[in-house]
């Protein structure tokens, strides 16, 4: 865009003619203008027009389609899209570099609930107090624009457009310089495993999609079949875009085991490698991150040793082995889960399973992460699909008990890997997560309520899931920051703040090394004892039982002092048992359900 013009480029090798419409503007009348056939299916042409100028493409004189790469649908899915111009931002981050992948501690939020604006700008009031609690990086569902106003963001169907709802690209862009202003990497959920069913256009523009193929959320990308190198192209492109154009620090890739590729040069691959030359050439951290249930290593071991060379990959195990352990549940995937052992290879291995069977599965799953960093695996307690794929959306604090919770907080933030916390998780925030959608279609809104139902089968869950289309559902999941500053939520709150703050500074935590992690459980006692550094000098007992425990240090090392008792009066618990000193022949009591740290 130069000169009050700007050039159209689409790919649309089904169509033998496109031409460009644009609307009627104060400056000018409607035109219909010819664009110029070119190699590989593109048609391209330059022509006055302006940000804010509204325009669709028609196909062989019929069919009308906003812009498959529309950077701005103001109107929503079914209406025209309109030009952007990236220039007009002043940007205010000269100097930011980034945060390393081992400095991460991310935070994900919905922007529609997260504030009571519900809005990209709504956001920034609330980084001081994010930054404050130690965390590094917000990480932000999908905002690729959908249908109507409220959905989860997977419903996607305009890649590259900032959803308009939450305030368009220009407030994306504000949100970055604030995050960067504070400290705080600003990373991106993308969506490139399937689009949403209502208002996606691109399968009229070519073949998106693979008829060879399927996911559980509908067709798949066509990533490796005819026409998939500018499918590619088109993809590889989004990912620079939110880089290049908005200044993001990162992406979260979204299930990527629905990215089905047997081609000998992987899309991920090519992905990482476009993202990590960019980061390069812009002289800044820029990460990719999988989120992948299918415990290969491979996805992040570097290209030279046959892998993807993606940055870092979710550990749904960590997730499941911790949420066993706190809440006795077995249905569903927890079927693979519930002694105290898998949860102290979690620690150890990063998976639990590395290539054993699975009984959920039925079939063996995983490989061993030999060799894979710390830093490369992501952890949680709880995020929007293990809190929002539950039939009432439960938070892990309606869950189990106040104390449980704590414990939850420490066994979280003394993991050798990168944490994500979810929105409203640091002070127990008592609204549910809940699916919710703004479809048009009758016909899809009850399919995706029946949809809803019949997911929740294996589990075994007999409440009424609540309407995904009701507005309710969708305010019921709003947070209340306001919480934090009272009783037990503020108690919550300077607990993580505390445990955030000894990660950030003790260097035996600070260092994300599997290799200096060593973790042990006794199920009978519901014990698990930890120690992070090559000298033991973190020491940490979690005890799972309704009864005190007694554990000792059992290594080499120490003496250590005690930083963190959950129970203790300070975080709102019944008062401290353990000792404000300890030696590797001494003996102590833990209080039930809790959480103790001790250092060099």
């Amino acid at each position: 865009m130069a000169d009050g013009r700007t050039r159209f480029r689409v790919w649309a090798p089904r169509a033998k003619r496109v031409e460009l419409r644009l609307l009627a503007t104060g400056r000018h009348a409607e035109r219909v203008l010819p664009l110029d056939p070119a190699e590989r299916g593109y048609f391209v042409g330059e022509h006055e027009a302006g940000a804010g100028d509204r325009y669709v493409y028609r196909l062989d004189g019929a069919a009308e389609r906003p812009d498959p790469a529309s950077r701005s649908q103001p109107d929503g899915v079914h209406e025209p899209s309109a030009i952007v111009d990236p220039s007009v931002h002043a940007w205010l981050d000269g100097s930011w570099r980034g945060v390393p992948l081992e400095r991460l501690v991310i935070y994900e939020l919905h922007v529609g609930t997260f504030s009571r604006e519900g809005t990209l700008d709504g956001v920034v009031p609330h980084l001081g107090r994010i930054a404050e609690l130690g965390v590094t990086a917000i990480e932000l569902m999908p905002i690729a624009q959908f249908p109507g106003s409220r959905n989860w963001g997977y419903d996607g169907v305009f890649p590259y457009a900032v959803q308009s709802s939450y305030g368009g690209p220009e407030a994306l862009r504000r949100l970055a310089d604030a995050c960067h202003a504070r400290g705080l990497a600003l990373i991106l959920d993308v969506v490139y495993n399937h689009l949403g069913p209502e208002g996606n256009v691109l399968a009229e523009f070519g073949p998106y999609f693979s008829d060879r193929h399927k996911t559980p959320w509908g067709a798949a990308i066509n990533f490796d079949g005819p026409d998939s190198d500018e499918v590619r192209h088109f993809f590889v492109q989004n990912a620079l875009h939110w880089i290049r154009e908005h200044h993001l620090d990162a992406l979260r890739l979204d299930a990527i085991h629905g990215i089905v590729d047997t081609s000998a040069e992987p899309f991920l691959a090519e992905l990482a490698s476009s993202v990590r030359a960019l980061g390069r050439e812009l002289g800044r951290d820029v990460l990719v991150i999988a989120e992948s249930d299918l415990n290969d290593p491979r996805v992040v071991r570097p290209r030279e040793l046959g892998g993807h060379g993606l940055d870092a990959q979710w550990s749904d195990d960590f997730h499941h082995a911790l949420h066993a352990a706190l809440t006795g549940e077995r249905a569903g995937y927890y079927e693979d889960f519930g002694r105290l052992d898998e949860l102290a290879t979690a620690y150890r291995q990063g998976f639990v399973y590395a290539g054993q069977r699975s009984a959920h599965r039925r079939r063996r799953h995983g490989a061993p992460p030999d060799a894979v960093p710390g830093e490369r695996f992501v952890v949680a307690i709880q995020n929007h699909d293990q809190v929002g794929n539950r039939a009432l959306g439960e938070r892990l604090s309606t869950l189990v008990d106040f104390e449980s919770l704590k414990l939850a907080a420490g066994a979280l933030l003394v993991a050798p890997f990168v944490p994500l916390l979810f929105m409203g998780e640091e002070y127990a925030d008592p609204a549910p997560f809940l699916y919710f959608i703004d479809h048009s279609d009758p016909g899809l809104i009850d399919a995706v309520r029946r949809g809803r139902r019949a997911e929740f089968a294996s589990f075994a869950w007999q409440a009424e899931v609540p309407d995904p289309q009701a507005p309710e559902t969708f305010e019921r999941s709003r947070l209340d920051p306001a919480l934090a500053t009272h009783g037990r939520h503020a108690a919550l709150r300077s607990l993580y703040r505390a445990l955030l703050t000894l990660r950030r500074e003790h260097p035996a935590l600070a260092h994300l090394s599997r290799e200096d992690t060593y973790a042990d459980a006794d199920d009978a006692s519901r014990l698990l004892r930890l120690t992070r550094g090559p000298r033991a000098d973190a020491l940490a007992f979690l005890n799972f039982a309704e009864t005190p425990a007694h554990g000792s240090a059992l290594a080499a090392g120490g003496p250590w002092r005690l930083r963190i008792d959950t129970s203790s009066e300070l975080w709102a618990g019944p008062g401290g048992s353990a000792p404000p000193g300890l030696s590797a022949s001494e003996r102590l009591e833990l209080n039930p359900r809790s959480f103790v740290l001790y250092t060099t």
